[in-house]
């Protein structure tokens, strides 16, 4: 079971949130909380959050199989996401891609680095164009990184140092990231 102990506790504060007709809206803070205790959501956590909300597995799949930053499949450490859409493009957002690959040992066609430390991910836009190329680690946004500054900050997490964003707090993995979202830890401040 995913949600037993401590972990059931937080799930049943996060039910607490919601009214009791309204319980299914919960799905999101618990698909994170799941999130952050292995780094992607298993099958068995889609289950177990189906029946805590009275939806179907398949209700549950849906939503996570939706939104990008919900993993699905084993995931490193780090979680960086490349955005490679039309802006980040035109700005050099391939190389920054390929930089990224480089510097973590990520295969391409791969996402998860041989030592598990580091899962590159290419994402459609982090909505922040006018900041292209843009970069998330840990959901945390980089602004107009370069292939040389991506090495930098993927040396930096080798080196056991969290970059600092361009706005917002900054998270030492990516469970903890999870965590966060689902509302259960406090945000640490910028």
């Amino acid at each position: 079971m995913v949600f037993e102990g401590p972990l059931r506790a937080d799930a049943d504060s996060i039910l607490a949130r919601y009214p009791e007709d309204h319980r299914r809206s919960a799905v999101m803070p618990l698909l994170y909380l799941a999130q952050s205790v292995e780094g992607s959501v298993t099958r068995e956590a889609l289950r177990e959050i189906g029946a805590l909300l009275q939806i179907t597995t398949a209700e549950v799949e849906a939503v996570a199989s939706f939104y990008t930053m919900y993993r699905l499949r084993p995931t490193g450490t780090h979680v960086i996401s490349v955005c490679t859409n039309l802006a980040c493009k035109l700005r050099g957002a391939e190389a920054v891609f390929e930089a990224a690959h480089e510097a973590t040992g990520v295969a391409h066609g791969a996402e998860l680095s041989d030592d598990g430390l580091f899962t590159v991910h290419e994402e459609e836009c982090l909505g922040v164009c006018d900041f292209a190329p843009a970069v998330q680690i840990n959901f945390c946004s980089h602004d107009t990184v370069s292939p040389e500054r991506m090495r930098e900050l993927v040396a930096g997490l080798r080196a056991g140092e969290v970059p600092s964003p361009a706005r917002g707090p900054a998270f030492d993995s990516f469970k903890a990231a999870s965590r966060a979202l689902a509302g259960l830890e406090e945000v640490p401040s910028a």
